[in-house]
This record gives structure tokens, sequence and C-alpha cells, in this order.
């Protein structure tokens, strides 16, 4: 499907079969999920997925998240344990990505919560977890997300639909505008409500990480668990998505904790303040992430450095501003390591 004009799919019934069809012939279809559009491919074949690194110029040392339809799929590929269980209970299908080991063959009891096919009884290709021995999984919620999963009948790794490292796509014009001749397809079902990626939590070796802040505020996840997540050491090495210094990043500098916006810049506002365009006026975090790239991407398309106020760093605020630290990054090298979330 290289170089060839980009299918808009409808999320009805024929749109959601022709993507499914789509994925099962080892193409790359993106779709909706409540955070944003992901660039879905068959998570089962290595060919499938290396088309989503080359379409996107991502980094292969980056692992992929794998999207399931629910509890029961997701335990066919990761050893499971009482954490990751009480934050299913509370958190899925939404915005929560939980990183556990592989489920192995010896793992298995047989049938499908093992696996009984060659080496490894998960079958998830060694791409998608760059090599590394643990899986990113999550459930989404968006209704056609879910459709599209239960159509295909097995596990899709999706990162964002995007060119790596700039702006994450909220809709489908989007990714049309990043992708438009290098992927098969695009389900279209509107904007994303949520706005933000998934909240990342590392469970595979020792207490609960947060390994990436994202649509579900950490102090949720904590509740839950009855303890403080561990942050992630710096200068680790990459264990989950969205941990590169420099990503989500506008075409143009990014000026951050701008009050005001210099000769030359555009605002992007936060609260009561004169600007060009607002993430919410009343100050309502919830708004903000969901307006985030949104706003990013029309700001960008100005071709103008962009200035941005500054933002509570709470709640849905950490996410928000650690997505806005890594579009302010330098542009580093495809081996750049992770950026800590306390550590701009």
């Amino acid at each position: 499907m290289d170089n060839q004009p980009t299918e808009i799919l409808c999320p009805d019934r024929a749109g959601l079969a022709r993507a499914a069809a789509l994925l099962a012939r080892g193409n790359l279809v993106a779709f909706p999920t409540e955070t944003v559009y992901g660039l879905g491919a068959d998570a089962r074949s290595g060919g499938a997925v290396a088309r989503i690194f080359a379409a996107k110029d991502r980094p292969s040392f980056n692992p992929l998240i794998v999207h399931v339809p629910d509890l029961a799929a997701a335990k066919r590929y990761v050893i499971w344990d009482d954490r990751a269980a009480r934050l299913a209970a509370a958190f899925w299908p939404g915005p929560l990505t939980l990183v556990m080991p592989l489920r192995h063959k010896q793992h298995g009891r047989g049938g499908s919560e093992g696996g009984s096919d060659g080496p490894d009884g998960h079958k998830i290709a060694s791409l998608v977890t760059a090599g590394l021995d643990t899986l990113a999984i999550r459930v989404p919620a968006h209704p056609a997300a879910q459709q599209l999963l239960r159509a295909f009948g097995g596990p899709v790794a999706a990162p964002s639909a995007n060119p790596s490292g700039r702006i994450s796509p909220t809709s489908a014009a989007h990714v049309l505008a990043g992708l438009d001749g290098r992927i098969a397809a695009i389900l279209d079902d509107g904007p994303c409500t949520v706005g933000l990626e998934s909240t990342i939590i590392g469970l595979s070796d020792g207490p609960a990480t947060l390994l990436r802040p994202g649509g579900l505020p950490p102090e949720q996840i904590e509740a839950i668990l009855g303890r403080p997540l561990l942050r992630p050491v710096p200068d680790a090495p990459l264990s989950a998505p969205g941990q590169m210094l420099s990503h989500y990043a506008p075409g143009a500098p990014v000026r951050l904790n701008g009050d005001a916006a210099r000769p030359g810049e555009l605002l992007l506002g936060f609260g009561a303040v004169n600007c060009d365009l607002n993430l919410s006026p009343t100050g309502d975090l919830t708004e903000a992430a969901a307006n985030l790239f949104g706003h990013l991407h029309q700001l960008d398309a100005l071709g103008q450095p962009i200035a941005i106020s500054p933002i509570p760093d709470h709640g849905l605020g950490m996410a928000i501003n650690d997505r806005l630290r890594r579009a302010a990054a330098p542009r580093t090298a495809p081996g750049a390591g992770p950026i800590h979330p306390t550590n701009p």
C-alpha cells in the first residue's frame, strides 16, 4: 500500500470489516482511541510491525504498545499479578498501559492461555518489545477501537499515528497530514476525547513505576495501589514508549512558561491570558489535555515559534508538562535517551 492514497474508512460495519481485513493482510491502519489516533499493525507479524517503524521513521529500539479488547486477551500475553488485577479492574478499558513480563510458553497452562506454537507462547513479534522481555499492553475504551480489535481478532501494536517525534494526532486529518500515502487506511471517528497518550505503569520488576504520565492522573493510580509510584531512574534504558528526550515536537521552536509572546512568537495560553489559542480559558486541566495536540497542530501550521503559558504540575498537568518539555527539547539523534518526568 506504500505510496498509494490512504483510504478513509467510516466506523460502520463495512469500514470496520475493511480495516480488519487490511490488518490481517499485514497492512497499517490508523484508528481512534480515547487518547490519540494509533497506527495499528498485527502485533504477531514482524513484517507488519516493521512497516510501522518505516512509516513513522521510528527508531526500532523504541517499544510499542499492544492493544487488546479485554482483560482475558491481555492475560494471554503477559504474566499477571495482584497489582495488575487491581489496576485493570479500576481503569480498563481506559487510558492506562501496563508493562509486564511476557508470558512465555512455560508460564502457560496450555491452550489459549500459554500458547502452543513456537518457542514463545505469546507469539508477539520481537520488534514490538524492542527485544525486551516485557510488553506494554492496554485495553482502549473508544467504541471504534473496541469494535476493530474484536473484528480483527488479535493483538494490535499501535503507537501514535504520526511521524516519529512530531505532534501526536487527535483527529483523522492530523493522521492524513503526516502519513498520507504511507499507510493503508484511516478509520475516521472524529476527534479523540482525552487528547493525551495513556499513562504507562511498569509492573515488571519491583515496585510499580510511573514510566510515562498520561491521560490518567498518577494520584488515581496511587490511590488504588495504596502507595506512591516510583519514578524511573534518570538516563535509564528505554523501557516503554514516549520516553525519548525530544518527542511530540512541532516544526517550530517551543518556549515554555511564557507569560506573554515575544516578537514573532505565537502564544498558546492557559487560563485568563491574552493569547493566540487557549488550552483552557478557565484553567481546566482536563480541557487543556484534550486540546493540547490539536492546538499545537494549529499553531505549528503557521510556521512561527510557539510560547506556552505555565501549566500547573499536578494531576493531568504532569502529563501536559511532560509532553511540553519533550516538545521544547533540543532535536537529538535517534539514539537519545529518555527524560525523567521531573528532570527536564
